[in-house]
Formats: C-alpha cells, sequence, structure tokens
C-alpha cells in the first residue's frame, strides 16, 4: 500500500519548495531563503517558506507597519 501525501513535507527540492510558495524555480533560487544541507542534497525548509512568506508585504498596507 502507497503512502498518500497529503500534507507538504519539511524539507523539500527546489521544485516542490517553489510551487509549494507559488514561484518558478528560477525565482524560487534568486530568493534570500536558506537551504537546508541533508545527505549532500540541498533541500528548503517549509517554516524558512513560511516565514517568507509571511514577511512579504500584504496589497494594500502601508509598508513597514505605518498608517
Amino acid at each position: 500500500m502507497a503512502l498518500a501525501k497529503d500534507f507538504a513535507p519539511r524539507l523539500m527540492p527546489a521544485p516542490q519548495a517553489a510551487h509549494y510558495i507559488g514561484v518558478s524555480v528560477t525565482k524560487l533560487r534568486e530568493l534570500p531563503i536558506p537551504r537546508k544541507i541533508l545527505d549532500g542534497k540541498r533541500l528548503y525548509d517549509r517554516l524558512d517558506l513560511d516565514s517568507y512568506a509571511d514577511g512579504l508585504a500584504t496589497e494594500g498596507e502601508v509598508e513597514n507597519g505605518g498608517w
């Protein structure tokens, strides 16, 4: 019986991480998101991806928290 992946894994290769945050792999590699190294593989941590996305400006809000 195959294990269903109904959740995002903690560590992801670039194509999966890019899909997770909705950008291309090329764009992902330009972003200041750190990678983890596991057995020579460079992987993105879901928590780092979430943190980066949380830090993005929200449309309609004034930047830097000012009103």
